[in-house]
């Protein structure tokens, strides 16, 4: 079936989601549990395997099939990408956290 869906979507949005479902899991089974230390470093480490490994990783694929997913990112991309890390970062800098500060990181 074709879904009309361009590939950067599909390599750089629903690959990490479907691949990363068992940390996603972990993470808020961790928190369920009210083992937000372990649900953090989970969510965060997962992020980065997104970011550092699974993203350049899909541009090598698709360079090996002939399908173009360039990291060539726009200014309002890589704008929203460094303001999540900014936001993350003074978040999880203090070690505690509230209501507001979680639905920052959401």
């Amino acid at each position: 079936a074709e879904y009309n869906m361009p590939y950067a979507f599909i390599g750089l949005i629903l690959l990490p989601i479907v691949g990363n479902a068992a940390e996603h899991t972990t993470a808020v089974t961790a928190a369920y549990h009210d083992l937000m230390d372990l649900s953090m470093g989970v969510a965060i480490g997962s992020s980065t395997q997104v970011a550092l490994f699974v993203i350049p990783y899909s541009v090598i694929i698709g360079w090996c099939y002939g399908v173009p997913m360039g990291l060539d990112f726009n200014l309002f991309s890589t704008t929203v990408f460094l303001l999540s890390v900014f936001i993350a970062s003074g978040v999880l800098s203090d070690g505690s956290g509230n209501w507001f500060e979680g639905t920052m990181l959401c």
